[in-house]
């Protein structure tokens, strides 16, 4: 958990204006993180702050590889993600906690801003749904060893499959083929 101390921003001695932040994010980054998503990753988060007397505009641009397991062959592939977003800091003196995704609520006594869970969440979003190595653009194909191994176990399959049919139904099969 040390390794997040990198991710914090001390606001309160900065100047009103814009600043700009860069954090590099790594599988160190990752592994602090029990169940995330995604194991390794070399990504470069650029952090744009804009102070006001009152309220924090952050723009995040993230870009970079991460590493996924592919749906298909199980072999280690690197996705090319890209991230843009951006979130409103509000300072308040009573005890606030509706954060919500545009908005993020700090005290006023608050002197930085920790973005380690903005990062974590906004590169676990980027994460496709479906994850295939040819999918990826760089001429990257699924293992031909294993999908030659998948579809071997799939005949199979269908071939038990057709021997455990009941006798009734095989009878009303004949019926269809008529």
């Amino acid at each position: 958990m040390k390794h997040l101390i990198q991710y914090k921003i001390p606001f309160s001695g900065l100047n009103a204006g814009k600043h700009n932040f860069e954090f590099e994010i790594d599988k160190k980054f990752f592994d602090c993180f029990e169940h995330s998503i995604v194991k390794d990753g070399h990504l470069t988060a650029n952090v744009e702050l804009q102070k006001q007397e009152n309220l924090l505009i952050l723009n995040f641009t993230i870009v970079g590889d991460i590493g996924l397991t592919c749906d298909v062959c199980l072999s280690e592939l690197p996705s090319p993600i890209t991230v843009k977003e951006r979130i409103l800091v509000k300072f308040t003196a009573e005890d606030w906690t509706d954060n919500t995704e545009e908005v993020l609520v700090l005290s006023k006594s608050d002197h930085e801003l920790d973005l380690t869970e903005l990062l974590y969440e906004y590169i676990n979003l980027a994460v496709p749904l479906f994850a295939k190595c040819s999918d990826q653009g760089k001429d990257i194909t699924c293992d031909p060893i294993m999908l030659a191994h998948i579809s071997t176990e799939q005949q199979k399959e269908e071939q038990v499959k057709e021997e455990n049919i009941d006798p009734r139904w095989a009878a009303l099969r004949n019926i269809k083929n008529n």
